[in-house]
């Protein structure tokens, strides 16, 4: 290939046996057996076996290079005793005959062979080490392999990749915005982009019909499982003359065949995916991310507690509480102790308790001897009870009762092995309220996205109470995971200006962190929808990996601290005084 390598030590077979080679890369693991030294050559491309005889007198010069140093081995191919079906060059190793060193390693911090425990803080300060281990190696090729078919399907749907600003204006909608302070203009600031919201919209507006981006996200909020702090990547996208329902045919086939080509051997949804409004999401799973390899749902059992002989219920009932019942097959005949756990849960999480039925055997246990059998024949009835199946039952007030009984339905979908985990199920959550009332002020704000067209645009902005007004708005779900968030945009400057009237904001404001937007509006802007699936939760879905760091290349630590480059960071008197800034700590 070139003056250091023929081949890469992923490359040699068994049909190679007899050439000669030159092989660089790391050192990964040496293995002394007195008499032979054997050295796992390591590159980007695999390992390569290669041996030492202790009478060749480089068999000192190997024993004294530390693992990771960076070397060039000249030699033979020839088959190897003990093949290892493992290792794709498991057939072959090489006799070695000559050493260059590139690059000797000191001791090392962190552990490359194997998988070490160290803490995450020194796996990040030592990131560069922590990428040359196999699973996060691998982990960084799967996610380019998925960037470059997202890539690939996107322009076979007659989509143009383009690159919209970084620098852009703050936006009062949203987490915060990372600031920039420009020198050129003292005292005013550029914002990191939250998302591409506003430029892809006009591109829209100029004409360019389908749009997408790889794109850089940026917002300071605090870290989660499934999001890194400070940035991710998006596969942004937006249609002109379409609906939503065009939207999720391009999600469908691109997110469809990224998911089936990556599944791993699980089963995987077929498009189209299920619909579901979020009122039913709420109700039915508790959760407008529902985790459908759960088989479980939740119930709305108000009603029936109507005089029904459990006085405790009847009244949280009468008071305007709800409650709720989750019906779980096969948990009729668990012991006593089973129940009481969640029944502590729900009093640690202040919920006053929990309640059940338990079917098994002929009998009925739990809370049934407060019922009558015409009420116990209904309780069957309605929730599809039957012998081995036990109720579970739980009140509180309305803003509380679902996300509540949702917890409770994926901890009892796992403490009875009830989750398909070998599928990626995948739903679309629908018809999200426009508006939603904030609990401490009472005021009404955007619930999602500003910018999306409400359902009966001005005449329901103008006629409907705000909290009953559903919004075009949309959110792709996998195994309780939201991929991607879109919407059918709002492109009509008075529907606009109307809706964010509702939400607190006058004319100006719109004009002022807007205005760009607005003003395009204003001179013909064709009907247009859009969607954002996450990349670096699809690869973290489909790698089954629990933390989205290790399939990030250079993530940030849970303080937003790059470790490794040591950033954030102070600057000197003299890079402050040019952006006329003033620290006051």
């Amino acid at each position: 290939m070139n003056e250091y390598r023929t081949h890469t030590c992923g490359q040699l077979r068994a049909a190679d046996v007899g050439q000669s080679v030159r092989l660089a890369g790391w050192i990964h693991r040496k293995r002394n057996l007195g008499n032979l030294c054997f050295v796992d050559l390591r590159d980007h491309y695999g390992i390569t076996q290669c041996v030492f005889d202790s009478s060749s007198a480089l068999f000192e010069q190997i024993e004294n290079l530390r693992v990771e140093s960076v070397v060039g081995f000249d030699g033979t191919v020839v088959a190897r005793e003990s093949v290892n079906p493992n290792m794709p060059t498991g057939d072959i190793e090489i006799k070695v005959e000559k050493v260059t060193v590139y690059s000797e390693a000191d001791v090392l911090p962190v552990q490359v062979f194997g998988e070490g425990n160290e803490p995450e803080e020194l796996r990040l300060k030592y990131r560069f080490l922590d990428l040359r281990r196999e699973r996060i190696h691998s982990n960084m090729m799967l996610r380019s392999k998925v960037i470059a078919e997202m890539r690939r399907l996107m322009t076979e749907q007659g989509f143009t990749e383009y690159q919209t600003p970084i620098l852009t204006a703050s936006s009062p909608e949203g987490a915060r915005d990372f600031l920039v302070p420009s020198r050129l203009n003292p005292g005013k600031f550029y914002a990191l982009p939250q998302a591409p919201q506003q430029f892809k919209q006009l591109l829209m507006v100029s004409g360019f019909d389908r749009y997408f981006q790889i794109a850089p996200c940026f917002r300071d909020e605090d870290p989660r499982a499934d999001r890194s702090p400070g940035e991710f990547y998006q596969l942004d996208m937006e249609m002109s003359f379409v609906t939503q329902e065009d939207v999720f045919k391009v999600i469908e086939h691109t997110m469809g065949t990224i998911f089936t080509e990556f599944a791993n051997g699980k089963t995987v949804d077929k498009a189209p995916f299920i619909h579901i409004p979020f009122r039913e999401a709420m109700l039915k799973y508790g959760s407008d991310k529902p985790d459908l390899r759960n088989p479980l749902e939740i119930a709305d059992a108000t009603g029936f507690f109507n005089n029904s002989g459990f006085g405790v219920y009847d009244a949280k009932a009468a008071n305007g509480e709800q409650i709720r019942a989750i019906k779980v097959p096969g948990a009729g005949a668990k012991p006593r102790s089973f129940f009481d756990k969640f029944d502590a849960y729900a009093k640690e999480q202040e919920m006053g308790g929990m309640a059940y039925v338990a079917f098994a055997d002929g009998t009925a246990k739990g809370i049934a001897k407060f019922f009558s059998e015409e009420k116990l024949a209904e309780l069957k009835s309605k929730f599809g009870a039957g012998d081995g199946d036990a109720v579970f039952f739980m009140g509180g007030p309305a803003k509380k009762i679902n996300k509540f009984a949702g917890v409770v339905r994926n901890m009892l979908g796992k403490a009875m092995d009830l989750f398909d985990n070998n599928a990626f199920k995948l739903c679309w959550v629908v018809d999200f309220p426009f508006y939603e009332e904030n609990e401490e002020t009472g005021a009404v704000e955007f619930s999602h996205n500003p910018f999306s067209m409400p359902q009966g645009g001005l005449e329901a902005l103008n006629n409907q109470n705000p909290l009953d007004i559903l919004a075009y708005q949309f959110d792709l779900v996998c195994n309780g995971v939201e991929l991607a968030s879109g919407a059918v945009r709002n492109h009509v400057p008075e529907v606009m200006y109307r809706a964010f009237e509702i939400a607190g904001y006058d004319r100006s404001v719109v004009d002022n962190k807007f205005g760009g937007m607005i003003s395009a509006f204003k001179y013909g802007a064709p009907p247009h929808a859009g969607c954002a699936p996450g990349i670096d939760r699809t690869v973290m879905l489909l790698l089954d990996e629990p933390i989205i760091r290790d399939v990030i290349l250079f993530p940030l630590n849970g303080r937003a601290q790059d470790l490794m480059m040591q950033a954030p960071n102070t600057v000197t008197k003299e890079q402050l005084e040019e952006l006329h800034i003033a620290l006051k700590l």
